[in-house]
């Protein structure tokens, strides 16, 4: 259903005429804007959605600024969303209607500066269907000269203060998407992100603004905003003596002043806005289908069980351990086998991470019968076959490097920075060359091997020094924004040729999980780190804003490779199939009494993958709150089928539990219980018995602390997982 756009005309002059009060509308929300000629577009209101007497009496907000896209310069002592040098050294700009357009679900609002020919267009889009307004900007220099771009955010939101509680993600290295939540107090609050090369380790370029107090999953108002954007970026609040709070969300400016030249265009990420009167988890569930519907690459189809073989080898990359492992992962019900790093480099074989990147040509020692060996195997054991690649990287102990130093982010009159292994380093895709070179990776690949199913995309270095060989001297302030238009050429260029390859965006584990990305990559790496306690925390955090078909998630060995934490195979089980279920680990190591409860949980997760990477997402106990449990479920959009995870994740005697209730569910539909990877002697109580939806949410069921085991198999992990359908 396409939204509407309601516009009050207002007649300035004949034959022109512009909007008063546009009205930018999904089914449940509303972004009003007051558009005069020759004033700034000031915000009105955003939040649930204005009907028309609403619309009518609405009263203009007071006791704070209001304009959509600030320029800075006049009153230059409050925040601005753009600022820049003209070509005589004038740093002050104005901005001010002089039209307004609608064409379906797009509205530009058209800015010019009265003095000089400086030209914003500032666009919204409604999403309709999942109550999304995306927002961004187009600065155009009609300049005889060149102008300097110094700030240029893609949008702004004045949010009235309150009670008003910020929760976002941070985290590291193998601790990604942890959730820090904080009320806004005076001042500056800033997140920003400069690895150049990796965007969501330490940060996300994604927050919610919870309105009415501290947040919660499934009540309250709450503002969600996305920056659509992989490379450097700042998100910022500034609290004055106003009544509101000034959310600013764009690339970040820190040397990387632009120099728009005549006639150029720079055009900002898209910023996703939306709003919930359901706590966090209705936040979440808008981000996640507007992520599946207009994000996501190929988000329709279900994602394959695969097999990875990094934790299981590392780099021992040969021909019959990729074949046992094949073996191994079909007799288990999987559906791909993907290996990993260490199987490339002819005059340097990758044997450690010290060489070979950029050399992408098979180890005929590791594969004497190279891909098509291996696709041979795959399709004899009735899987698919993935690889792993890292195409923006190379080692200087390698063949690329040797031919090519000038193709290498290197500062000038500087030694070249050197990152992981003591050697590598990062491809300069600003330049043209570089940009044919790392597509052409992916397109020799699946030139010479089209059996290729999926493709592995790492990127494990940030970009070590500010330098660009192929930039010009003058232009150096360009590097984070040339580098990735590059790179988003490059992925346009892929996608274009290979539509339906799926692709995982790998940085070091989760450096990637980002909506600016994710229009060329099918899922994310949510970490490096496989453990299953600590997944709970940042799958938790990471399901804020991406929806479970984007998240791989892997059952991995014990004790843990990062934290080295033993954990039961069946809470590792319970824990990956809340995401994308995939394995990280040498199958041959396990009992068979191990692969048996893999296979069946393969088996059973198959059954719930249509409800898990499609269904609304209802999360209902954090792990945060530390209470010893997390729950969360799925719901289907009919309300036909759910399915119910319970993670318990402390042990002491004489605990005490809260009892979780559900959501999501038709309160009036009785719906039947049956308990996934099940390992207990006796069936649960409440096995193959319905309950009215009614009961479950305001209720719930009592989860027995421990499972019924034989005495050598008890241990202190527990997990429910329960599949719910409507009879």
């Amino acid at each position: 259903m396409k939204r509407k756009l309601f516009i009050t005309l207002l007649m300035l002059a004949p034959l022109c005429v512009l909007a008063k009060q546009v009205v930018i509308e999904t089914r449940n929300l509303s972004l009003v804007i007051e558009a005069n000629e020759g004033h700034q577009p000031q915000y009105v209101y955003f939040g649930q959605k204005l009907n028309a007497t609403e619309l009518a009496a609405l009263p203009a907000p007071t006791n704070g600024r209001f304009d959509a896209y600030p320029p800075y310069g006049m009153w230059p002592q409050s925040a601005a969303a753009v600022s820049l040098r003209h070509a005589d050294g004038n740093m002050t700009t104005c901005l001010y209607i002089t039209d307004v357009q609608q064409q379906g679900d797009l509205t530009t609002f058209t800015l010019k500066d009265p003095q000089y020919p400086t030209t914003v267009n500032v666009y919204y889009q409604a999403r309709d269907d999942v109550d999304m307004i995306e927002t961004w900007t187009e600065i155009i220099n009609g300049e005889k000269q060149t102008v300097t771009l110094t700030q240029f955010a893609s949008g702004v939101l004045p949010i009235r203060r309150g009670e008003v509680w910020l929760s976002h993600l941070y985290g590291s290295w193998a601790n990604e998407g942890r959730v820090e939540q904080e009320p806004l107090k005076q001042g500056v609050k800033m997140i920003v992100n400069r690895d150049g090369g990796r965007n969501s380790h330490t940060d996300h370029a994604e927050v919610m603004f919870s309105l009415d107090g501290r947040p919660q999953e499934l009540a309250g108002d709450v503002i969600g905003a996305a920056l659509c954007y992989w490379g450097n970026y700042k998100l910022k609040v500034v609290t004055d003596d106003t009544e509101y709070h000034y959310f600013f969300a764009g690339i970040d400016e820190e040397n990387s002043e632009y120099h728009l030249k005549k006639g150029e265009k720079f055009l900002t990420p898209r910023l996703a806005l939306t709003f919930s009167k359901q706590g966090l988890s209705g936040a979440s569930r808008n981000f996640h289908r507007w992520g599946r519907k207009y994000r996501l690459a190929n988000a329709q189809t279900e994602r394959k069980i695969l097999l990875n073989s990094w934790e299981g080898v590392y780099f021992d990359i040969n021909q019959q351990g990729m074949d046992q492992m094949m073996a191994d992962i079909a007799s288990m019900g999987g559906e791909l086998f993907v290996m990993d790093d260490g199987w490339f480099g002819d005059k340097y074989p990758r044997k450690t991470d010290n060489s070979s990147l950029g050399d992408w040509v098979v180890d005929k020692n590791k594969l004497p019968e190279g891909i098509e060996g291996l696709l041979r195997d795959a399709k004899k054991h009735g899987i698919k076959f993935g690889i792993w690649i890292e195409p923006e990287m190379a080692n200087t102990t390698s063949e690329l490097y040797e031919a090519h130093p000038d193709w290498v982010l290197k500062a000038p009159k500087r030694d070249v920075a050197q990152g992981r292994g003591g050697t590598q380093v990062v491809l300069d895709l600003a330049n043209p060359k570089v940009q044919d070179f790392v597509f052409g990776v992916v397109d020799n690949l699946m030139t010479k091997y089209p059996e290729i199913d999926y493709i592995k995309w790492d990127a494990n270095a940030p970009i070590m020094n500010h330098g660009s060989q192929y930039l010009p001297a003058a232009d150096q302030s360009h590097l984070y924004i040339e580098y990735h238009r590059g790179l988003e050429k490059v992925c346009q260029r892929i996608r274009a040729k290979y539509p339906t390859l799926t692709i995982q965006a790998c940085a070091s584990g989760g450096g990637r999980a980002n909506w600016g990305l994710l229009p060329y990559f099918d899922e994310f790496w949510v970490s490096d780190n496989t453990d299953a306690l600590q997944r709970i925390f940042m799958q938790w955090g990471t399901s804020y804003f991406f929806p479970a078909i984007a998240m791989a998630s892997h059952i991995s060995a014990t004790p843990n490779h990062t934290v080295y934490r033993t954990t039961s195979l069946k809470f590792r089980i319970d824990v990956a199939m809340s995401g994308r279920l995939g394995m990280e680990i040498q199958p041959k190591n396990m009992t068979d009494e191990e692969k048996e409860l893999c296979r069946k949980a393969i088996a059973e997760y198959k059954q719930i993958r249509p409800i898990v990477q499609f269904g609304d997402i209802y999360r209902l106990l954090s792990p945060y709150d530390q209470k010893g449990v997390a729950s969360l479920m799925y719901v289907t959009e009919p309300r036909d089928k759910a399915v119910f995870y319970w993670w318990k994740y402390e042990q002491f005697q004489n605990e005490h539990l809260p009892r979780v209730k559900m959501a999501g569910l038709d309160p009036t539909r009785q719906y039947r219980v049956h308990e996934l990877n099940r390992i207990d002697q006796q069936p649960l109580a409440f096995e193959g018995k319905t309950f009215t939806g009614a009961f479950l949410m305001n209720h719930g069921l009592e989860i027995p602390y421990t499972h019924n085991v034989d005495w050598n198999k008890k241990n202190n992990w527990s997990s429910r997982v329960l599949l719910l359908e409507a009879q």
